[in-house]
């Protein structure tokens, strides 16, 4: 590219500044996608480097090497954009980790919990151990247990107030301990 077309983008001339571009788009789009494998990336690369260009024209020295200038700038967006890249990257795989450990602390909390339920369903009375089998377990209505049990309605619907309220009583007690 010569001088005077240099010369006259310092000078703010927008054709001129249209000449240079399109005589560089070509190669310094291929440069950018070498190095970023992705086209609609490198074209953005390009523009930010020219639009910069564009805004910093009174810093151009016309008798140095424009060609190196510019190629240098493209290299150095095109490598931010990799450490950007890659830090995202770290930053995502990192998130996933948490993600997993926090599902893996949730698993190991439920099976906590089920094993203490287990143990406080275990400290029922055997009569109240099986209500709460035959509710739960076998999806029995009042009736249906108290007509398998030969006791009332009221007693099933008693029986079953006071297993809820020993299980969480115990389990409260487990986690205000713990």
């Amino acid at each position: 590219m010569n001088e005077v077309i240099l010369q006259q983008v310092i000078e703010g001339d927008r054709a001129a500044f249209s000449v240079l571009f399109d005589h560089y788009k070509g190669p310094a789009m291929r440069f950018c996608y070498t190095i970023v494998k992705d086209e609609a990336e490198a074209e953005n690369m390009l523009q930010d480097v020219f639009i910069k260009i564009w805004e910093r024209r009174h810093q151009i020295k016309p008798e140095l090497n424009f060609n190196s200038y510019l190629y240098t700038c493209l290299r150095n967006v095109s490598f931010d954009f990799l450490k950007k890249m890659e830090k995202e990257q770290v930053l995502r795989q990192k998130y996933f980790e948490r993600i997993e450990q926090i599902a893996h602390d949730e698993s190991q909390e439920y099976e906590i919990r089920m094993s203490q339920l287990e143990c406080a369903v275990d400290n029922l009375s055997t009569k109240r151990k099986q209500i709460l089998k035959m509710s739960l377990e076998e999806n029995k209505s009042y009736q249906e247990i108290a007509s398998s049990l030969k006791i009332s309605k009221n007693t099933v619907k008693n029986q079953l107030v006071k297993a809820r309220q020993f299980l969480k009583h115990q389990l409260e007690a487990k986690y205000s301990i713990g």
